[in-house]
């Protein structure tokens, strides 16, 4: 699927691949309808593979349950990096040694804004505490 163009219908796939199995020629249809005679191809061996009557790929089903896996598998990935670096990349409450930023899960540097405000509230709120 390009990048630039919305995907083709499913109704459109399947009339072309029933022409293609009606024994017209994926470049004649290409030519007709604007398509190219290569993913009008792709989709026959889709509707092969997805029906059984081909074993040489993945199904569409098998194919959603790959990218959901990998996703799921890079997601968990992160969270063990993150895990395992430790909170203090990710939450404000701990300062860099030697520099008041902090940064968070992408690991970008944040602005030291939060320290400039919560330092003299903390102080004010020790001083309180020891009257």
């Amino acid at each position: 699927m390009g990048h630039g163009k919305p995907p083709y219908a499913a109704e459109y796939r399947q009339q072309m691949v029933e022409l293609v199995r009606a024994g017209r020629k994926p470049r004649g249809l290409a030519r007709e309808f604007e398509c190219s005679a290569t993913t009008i191809r792709d989709w026959v061996r889709q509707a092969d593979l997805d029906e059984g009557l081909r074993e040489d790929g993945l199904t569409t089903v098998e194919r959603d349950e790959l990218r959901r896996l990998r996703r799921e598998n890079r997601q968990l990935r992160e969270e063990r990096e993150i895990l395992k670096n430790g909170t203090s990349r990710r939450l404000p409450g701990r300062m860099e040694t030697g520099r008041a930023a902090w940064k968070d899960v992408s690991g970008r540097e944040q602005p030291s804004a939060f320290w400039r405000i919560t330092t003299p509230l903390k102080n004010v709120v020790q001083g309180l505490q020891r009257t």
